[in-house]
């Protein structure tokens, strides 16, 4: 990525850059980067700012994050059915696309951004906010020429992890066969990044997570065994992240930044 780059991770909710994309934020934080996180969603409650927006900052300062923005939208939830948006705001998955790249962009655009990172097209493992940020970033991507890499997981390793799950009877309230068809084929990974080195302040952005971690929610059993998990373990488990590369984003973005002569990005 060169001497100094500046990199911007997308997510969709406050504990997604941990999950995906920790290692990548913390190492390339270490190694002089300046790291941007953009968040679209802020938390189910009304509140502002919301305690998961709170813990979002302490996890992003772990990891050595020098911004958090949020876009402005609200959580779109999981089921069949779409909350009602809250007052003043609009549920991510009802935005419209190209409004929603458009704020994306604009932060590209202040930060300069050489690297952007989104979501694989089945938004991993399918949350229907997920998979918007994947329809957002892309266009935010060909709007600015931005590289774009696409935080997912090999479907293999999801398979076998799901088993351990329930091999533990950790509560996971997901339909565990249709984690085969989701996130990506192994053969589509273009970039492997091991984060060993940084297992452990990943496991702790993690941790700043509390009410995700103490919560009842979907993933909070297995946030909690993530979180107690010793740290060698840790390291094994959620050391190493996966991202694919949008190769026509990428050579559109080596044309935009021939052309425009960038100045290389602030730290």
């Amino acid at each position: 990525m060169g001497p100094m780059t500046t990199i911007v991770a997308f997510h969709a909710h406050a504990d997604d850059p941990v999950l995906l994309s920790g290692g990548t934020l913390a190492r390339a934080a270490a190694d002089g980067h300046r790291v941007v996180v953009v968040v679209a969603t802020d938390g189910l409650d009304d509140s502002v700012p919301t305690q998961r927006w709170r813990e979002l900052e302490a996890s992003a300062a772990i990891l050595g994050v020098r911004r958090v923005v949020h876009l402005g939208y609200a959580d779109s939830g999981h089921g069949p059915e779409l909350y009602p948006d809250p007052p003043g705001r609009q549920r991510f998955a009802r935005a419209d696309t190209e409004e929603a790249a458009h704020r994306l962009a604009a932060v590209l655009h202040e930060e300069k951004a050489d690297l952007l990172l989104g979501y694989d097209p089945n938004g991993g493992y399918g949350h229907r906010d997920h998979v918007k940020v994947h329809e957002v970033a892309r266009r935010a991507a060909r709007l600015t020429g931005t590289r774009l890499l696409e935080a997912t997981l090999p479907r293999d390793t999801v398979v076998r992890l799901v088993r351990v799950v329930r091999a533990l009877r950790i509560p996971f309230r997901y339909d565990h066969a249709a984690f085969g068809r989701l996130y990506s084929p192994a053969s589509a990974i273009t970039h492997r990044f091991d984060v060993r080195r940084f297992a452990g302040r990943k496991q702790a952005a993690l941790a700043a997570h509390v009410s995700d971690v103490r919560g009842s929610g979907r993933f909070s059993a297995v946030l909690r065994v993530l979180v107690w998990l010793p740290a060698p373990v840790f390291a094994l488990v959620a050391g190493r992240e996966w991202y694919v590369e949008v190769t026509e984003t990428r050579s559109r973005a080596l044309q935009v930044s021939a052309r425009s002569g960038r100045s290389r990005p602030r730290r």
